[in-house]
């Protein structure tokens, strides 16, 4: 067999990137190895961080054909696959098919899901997917145990709220934040404040700026752009309603 050979880890430092990978892949089924699930995992981060969602799902699709049984580790690599190439349907497939499983999605599957969400633009479904990892809408026998939801996944929240233009959801992401006793980071404030610009509070974004630089964190040049842009869209804004006061 296969898995007798070679250990795991000295296996995979020999095979090395994605497509090495899968070429040592396809010479087990072609000798009738059987790779050991391990092998596929890291075969899938492979094309995960190598942007190539295909091979991802194909290498997934060969352990359901081998009888071997995707673990919660190969169907979140599969999910950041296409999440970072803006895959979000099949994102959302894969995890579908985790619960479908009776598997358990962990915070880094939907993770994965709502920032494949956000980046394509279905801040609703990024919104819905963050409600679930609550539990709020989720069957207990579903999902077993509340999933806690942690800085990144707040940060894709309140990134979508901002880009939906829900700026009060935003806050309230960020005030749940610091109720559930994680620490808010740049991306945090600076998603918070770009929230606040597009919905024209400009108060609440001077607000947010001062509370990022309370916290000692340093804000970027996003950040301060947002600050800035809130202030400018107001004063134009108030300029405009004068223009008409005096027309």
């Amino acid at each position: 067999m296969f898995t007798a050979t070679m250990p795991g880890s000295a296996r995979l430092r020999r095979v090395g990137s994605g497509s090495k990978l899968c070429r040592c892949l396809a010479r087990c089924g072609s000798r009738r190895w059987s790779p050991m699930p391990s092998l596929y995992n890291a075969g899938i981060s492979a094309c995960e961080n190598g942007r190539q969602w295909q091979r991802a799902l194909s290498l997934l699709s060969e352990m359901l054909g081998s009888k071997l049984e995707p673990t919660v580790i190969s169907y979140t690599a599969g999910i950041r696959a296409c999440e970072k190439s803006q895959q979000w349907q099949r994102a959302l497939l894969l995890l579908s098919e985790m619960l479908g499983s009776k598997l358990e999605p962990d915070v880094i599957s939907y993770n994965a899901g709502i920032s494949a969400c956000e980046k394509s633009q279905q801040w609703q479904r990024a919104l819905l997917l963050f409600s679930e990892m609550l539990g709020s809408k989720l069957e207990p026998d579903m999902l077993g145990s509340k999933l806690e939801p942690d800085v990144i996944s707040y940060n894709a929240g309140i990134s979508a709220c901002e880009k939906s233009q829900q700026w009060q959801r935003a806050l309230s992401l960020l005030s749940e934040m610091l109720g559930s006793k994680l620490e808010p980071d740049v991306i945090s404030y600076t998603a918070g404040i770009s929230a606040c610009e597009k919905g024209r509070q400009w108060q609440r974004a001077l607000l947010l700026f001062s509370e990022m630089l309370g916290s000692k964190l340093e804000p970027d040049v996003i950040s301060y752009n947002a600050g800035i842009s809130a202030c400018e869209k107001t004063r134009c804004h108030q300029l405009q309603r004068w223009d008409r006061r005096v027309q």
